[in-house]
């Protein structure tokens, strides 16, 4: 542990030697945060941090260390002391379960009925305790994503199917699903281009999110949704016909200092009326501003205000983003480090979601959890905010299943 100034620190866990994929949760059953917790793995890696803990206090209540043996130390126990603290937690109320079940052993044969309910109802309570407790414990655990407390830009476009009106009128629903998401959120939701629809639908449309941990909530919702759906109007809703649509999103994290340099000489520029509405200056004035960037053949567009030159700048941060973002998925792809995160490209085209109408059904394809109700979720609130919620869970719980897996492996090569 401590050898005069050579003592390594293991690692909590090194995100950079796997990679995140949902699909293996086909073959893991589907495990929750209390399944992973009693894996033989989880307990030995936790009970080897927990006794790490326990040194390092000691030799920090001792007057041997000099001052840079003093720091290294207290910087580890920092970073150690929570997990120790929920391992222990964990470890109690996990204890109390146990004493309980007993209880409800003894209870059941004497068939106190009364008892064995509150019993019962205690144990249930608990179970849930432990469920928050495990998850806490694993979030300290998995480092924080570089970006997760980013701002994005987040992209919605209508996918191409016969009679597109339905993929239209989709793209809008889910829109002003994440606007109103993001007001459950308390995030600040700025519309930077609109592109509406002739039959009432949208074509496209990107907003400018911000607030606490915008891009860690949002990031898995980049990729392909679809919907099936008899349409409202026209031949096929008299046939009831189910028609299949999709639309796209793509979530871009913008960190606060984006500092990336374009030459002008690379922009093209075009100026045109907005399309979008909400104002007298729609139609009326050039204001709206197409930015190309010629090198790459990255486009943006932003309508949202009245003035050109505003309109210019917001695009041009846009366009910073989107390179960075190129900039940020050539490093992970060099270092090989990074979790296979949504990341906002194009080759986002498995679909991630399906949205049956006809069955009142939400599909999430990549933990096979359905939920129902497609109103509540579509209205932004807590319907879709327990959604992600169950996808960030699958991807803390998948990090650490798929480092102590690489982490077994390796011991048993080596």
């Amino acid at each position: 542990l401590h050898n005069r100034g050579s003592w390594r620190p293991k690692p909590l866990l090194d995100t950079t030697r796997f990679t995140l994929s949902f699909s293996s949760w086909h073959r893991k059953n589907h495990q929750d945060s209390q399944a992973l917790w009693k894996h033989e793995a989880v307990q030995k890696h936790l009970e080897t941090l927990s006794k790490e803990y326990q040194q390092i206090s000691h030799l920090l209540s001792a007057d041997s260390l000099n001052g840079f043996e003093q720091r290294t130390l207290r910087r580890r126990c920092a970073d150690l002391s929570p997990i120790a603290a929920a391992f222990q937690e964990i470890k109690e109320a996990e204890r109390e379960v146990q004493e309980l079940e007993a209880m409800c052993t003894e209870l059941d044969s004497r068939d106190e009925k009364q008892l064995l309910e509150l019993a019962l109802e205690e144990k249930e309570s608990l179970h849930k305790k432990m469920n928050v407790l495990c998850r806490k414990l694993f979030q300290l655990l998995v480092p924080k994503e570089k970006y997760d407390r980013s701002p994005v830009i987040l992209e919605v476009t209508a996918g191409r199917t016969t009679g597109g009106d339905i993929c239209q009128q989709f793209t809008k629903e889910m829109f002003e699903m994440y606007q109103n998401y993001a007001d459950y959120k308390g995030w600040t939701f700025d519309i930077v281009n609109y592109t509406p629809a002739e039959i009432g639908g949208l074509h496209h449309a990107a907003a400018h999110v911000s607030g606490e941990n915008v891009y860690r909530h949002l990031k898995y919702e980049g990729g392909t949704h679809r919907v099936q759906r008899i349409p409202e109007t026209g031949m096929s809703s008299r046939m009831q016909r189910i028609h299949t649509g999709t639309m796209s999103v793509i979530v871009l994290p913008q960190p606060e200092e984006v500092d990336v340099k374009v030459d002008p000489k690379d922009l093209r520029i075009d100026t045109f009326r907005a399309r979008g509405a909400g104002g007298q200056h729609v139609n009326k004035t050039d204001s709206a501003v197409r930015i190309v960037h010629l090198p790459t053949g990255l486009a943006v567009e932003c309508q949202q205000e009245r003035s050109q030159q505003m309109n210019k700048e917001i695009a041009l941060r846009t366009l910073r983003a989107k390179l960075y973002q190129q900039i940020i998925e050539q490093q992970i792809s060099q270092e090989q480090s990074a979790r296979k995160l949504q990341l906002g490209t194009r080759a986002q085209s498995e679909r991630i979601r399906t949205y049956n109408f006809t069955q009142d059904r939400v599909t999430d394809h990549r933990i096979s959890y359905d939920a129902r109700n497609i109103k509540e979720i579509l209205s932004g609130k807590e319907a879709l905010d327990k959604l992600i919620n169950r996808l960030l869970e699958f991807a803390e719980i998948e990090a650490v299943t798929q480092y102590l897996e690489n982490l077994q492996a390796l011991e048993g090569g080596g």
